[in-house]
C-alpha cells in the first residue's frame, strides 16, 4: 500500500529530517528491488503483484519527497 497524498512534515527537527531521508532511501531501495524481481519473474500473476509493489513502493518515495518540499 502506498503513501497516496502528501503530508505536512511543517517544522521536522534535523532527526526526523534524517529519519524520513532513510525511510525515502528504503522504499526506493525496495521500488528497484520489486522491479528487479518482477523482470525476473515468469509467472504472470507474480509478475504483476512484483510490478504493483514496485509501483507502490516509488510513490511511497515521491510522496515523502515532495511533502519536504
Amino acid at each position: 500500500m502506498a503513501l497516496k497524498n502528501s503530508v505536512n512534515f511543517g517544522n521536522i527537527n534535523q532527526m526526523e529530517l534524517n529519519h524520513l531521508r532513510e525511510i525515502v532511501s528504503l522504499h526506493q531501495n525496495m521500488a528497484k528491488k520489486y522491479s528487479t524481481y518482477a523482470n525476473q519473474c515468469q509467472d504472470p500473476q507474480l509478475k504483476q503483484l512484483l510490478q504493483q509493489s514496485a509501483q507502490d513502493a516509488q510513490t511511497t518515495a515521491t510522496n515523502l519527497i515532495n511533502s519536504l518540499r
